[in-house]
């Protein structure tokens, strides 16, 4: 029988190990991403949770300890689009991160509405299922038009209020994405692969750099996800998407308004109506910086919003 050397036996396995790390990258990235994602979920300190409400499920991330703070996505995100700055919450608050309802892994029924009201009643909802009775609340973009009318409509809830590029009122300058909006083209609804490189480059000023497989899967998970996204946006503009303007004086609780100088969605001159009709309010302006701040400068945008809340506790 042949026998065969240590460093014969050596090489084959790392071989071996080499082919099956080569057909996981190439074969199976959903794998590979859920893998990165469930360890940064650990490295901020946050755990996978759900919670019933009528006629939906919620998953929710939630980790820390002391006074709640919950963080809301934008339109088509999900709550890992706040992993990296959670992370510099968790050591000294409860952070809650749900997916809202119609994104990520809560329910999706088709037959429900969703428009920024129909959001808000369900926030609430999860917040007396966790047994919540004051908190701090932010919200990103469609998340800031939920928060901002959430405070609006129940102040005794809300103890500060956190609102990054967020949706809700008319901007005095048009956007990139109204103008578009206005010839019929909407990026944010995903119909093929390539949509999502233009997606990244319109709503970052600086996209992130993704390896090409877990690009190409995150882009056919936009792609699957964009009817039904379509039928939230159409939802949205046509009953209360601007709701929030008219509510704006309603807002009770120190609020802090937070805009990247190049957002192409949501243009920077939205800041003054926010900033005028809230009367305890203060902005900050986070420099090269798109749509989303908390994932594009995650460091720089939670060291604003730690030094609001110690200023509020």
């Amino acid at each position: 029988m042949k026998k065969f050397s240590k460093k014969t036996i050596f090489l084959t396995i790392a071989a071996v190990v080499i082919v099956i790390a080569a057909v996981l990258y190439f074969a199976v990235p959903e794998y590979l991403y859920n893998k990165a994602i469930d360890g940064v979920r650990k490295d901020a300190g946050l755990t996978h949770k759900s919670a019933n409400i009528p006629d939906f499920k919620i998953v929710y991330l939630e980790g820390g300890t002391g006074d709640t703070i919950i963080m809301l996505h934008g339109f088509g995100g999900s709550k890992d689009n706040w992993l990296r700055f959670a992370k510099n919450f968790t050591p000294n608050y409860r952070v809650i991160i749900p997916d809202l309802p119609g994104f990520g892994e809560s329910s999706k029924p088709q037959d429900a509405k969703y428009n920024i009201m129909s959001e808000v009643e369900r926030l609430n909802l999860l917040a007396k299922e966790l047994k919540l009775t004051k908190f701090h609340i932010v919200g990103n973009s469609m998340g800031g038009n939920i928060a901002g009318n959430y405070a609006a409509t129940y102040p005794e809830m809300v103890k500060t209020l956190g609102l990054f590029d967020a949706a809700g009122v008319i901007s005095p300058i048009k956007s990139e994405l109204t103008l578009l909006f206005e010839k019929g083209i909407n990026p944010l609804i995903i119909k093929d692969v390539n949509d999502y490189d233009k997606f990244l480059e319109f709503v970052y000023m600086k996209p992130p750099q993704l390896p090409s497989v877990i690009k190409k899967y995150l882009a056919k998970q936009a792609v699957k996800a964009g009817p039904f996204n379509k039928k939230i946006l159409k939802d949205q503009i046509s009953t209360d998407f601007v709701i929030l303007q008219s509510k704006l004086g309603k807002i009770t609780a120190p609020t802090l308004i937070v805009w990247g100088d190049s957002d192409k969605l949501i243009h920077i001159s939205a800041v003054p109506i926010f900033k005028k009709n809230i009367k305890n309010s203060k902005s900050v302006i986070i420099k090269d910086c798109g749509h989303l701040p908390m994932l594009e400068k995650p460091q720089e945008t939670a060291s604003v919003y730690q030094d609001f809340l110690k200023g509020k506790n």
